[in-house]
């Protein structure tokens, strides 16, 4: 006998809403069964558009669905500065918790979200959806190939995309009073994952925000990068814009080894992703080329990468409900970490620039 799909509600509806919408219709282990919006005609406008079932049930209100003890789950695509309050009564109402990212304005209210989900017995994981993507496990066996790849020396990460003027004026991702973090909420911290996914997720002891980031009017960070350090030599740099052409790169680089991918963020195509690697290459006799050229490996994916990470969810989800297990902690420490040095490089810009020590 199967396992019975995990029921997701969504309470609001934000555009990467629709994404989520179609991931959680397409994920084995899944089923779309509310939505919430602040007024009954948007949420069953969204539903309607977006390809909910006929018996989704519609709410003008997120308490209403948090209170329907149908719901096992709920994807929260709520403006950061709202998720304080939802997601710790979301994890009050007993409901799993799928959330965007970042998950919080900062460590402190992660830490009090944190507490909600474990007091509660809840899984929590934020919806960063490459990290769920087969290639991410197979570019990490090669970073994890000694032989191959060596030992992690540095990191580059850049996530970048130009918005037009009225993006700049109006997209909550440059309200202070909703997205605070601007660029480094959205994209920064895509960067700062995969750095910390390369090494380990190993905290760097220092995050040094880089000089020139650039702020809105309400001191909102559209552009801007920082450089961490690790105590036993590692480095790595980040960057990440809203005022620059579309870029999503990682380049891991070791002793013998490196890793470059230029999609990292979401892969130019759906079913389809690839990585170049390259282990112990040089130069030939006449310096005229390379031997040991680099080699791009293609990873086919049966599901898209959104829908893989539902079915993940919804597996831990399955998991505490039908055999008592405890919320799987892997989630909730990535996440913090990466919480961890994005406050740690906001809060370098604020000091001028100066190092910031990252205390765990």
């Amino acid at each position: 006998m199967t396992d019975s799909p995990i029921r997701f509600g969504i309470i609001g509806c934000a555009d990467i809403a629709r994404k989520v919408s179609r991931a959680i219709l397409l994920a084995p282990n899944a089923t779309l069964s509310a939505v919430a919006s602040r007024s009954v005609d948007k949420a069953a406008n969204f539903a309607k558009a977006n390809g909910f079932p006929p018996e989704a049930k519609i709410y003008g209100s997120y308490e209403s669905l948090l209170d329907d003890p149908d719901i096992d789950a709920v994807y929260m695509p709520l403006p950061t500065s709202l998720h304080l309050k939802w997601a710790v009564l979301t994890a009050q109402k007993k409901k799993h918790l799928l959330t965007e990212k970042p998950v919080a304005l900062n460590v402190a209210e992660f830490d009090e979200i944190l507490k909600a989900c474990e007091e509660n017995g809840v899984q929590i994981m934020d919806g960063t959806m490459w990290m769920h993507h087969p290639r991410t496990q197979k570019m990490k066996e090669f970073l994890d190939d000694k032989e191959r790849f060596g030992q992690l020396k540095t990191v580059n990460s850049c996530f970048s995309f130009f918005t037009d003027p009225d993006f700049l004026k109006n997209d909550i991702r440059v309200k202070p009073d909703l997205d605070a973090l601007g660029a480094l909420g959205d994209e920064g911290w895509y960067c700062i994952r995969s750095i910390l996914w390369a090494a380990d997720y190993e905290l760097p002891k220092t995050a040094t925000a880089l000089r020139g980031p650039v702020l809105n009017d309400a001191g909102v960070i559209l552009e801007c990068g920082a450089s961490l350090q690790w105590e036993d030599g590692k480095t790595a740099t980040f960057h990440c814009s809203f005022l620059q052409n579309l870029t999503m790169n990682i380049t891991a680089i070791g002793t013998y080894g490196t890793l470059h991918l230029t999609d990292f963020v979401i892969p130019y195509q759906e079913h389809e992703a690839s990585y170049i690697a390259s282990a112990k290459p040089g130069f030939n006799d006449l310096v005229t080329g390379w031997t040991s050229l680099p080699s791009q490996h293609t990873v086919t994916a049966d599901l898209p990468q959104e829908v893989c990470m539902v079915r993940e969810f919804a597996k831990l989800v399955q998991n505490i409900k039908k055999n008592g297990a405890k919320p799987d902690k892997k989630w909730a420490t990535i996440s913090r970490k990466t919480q961890l040095v994005l406050d740690a490089v906001k809060a370098s810009i604020g000091k001028g620039f100066e190092p910031v020590e990252i205390v765990n």
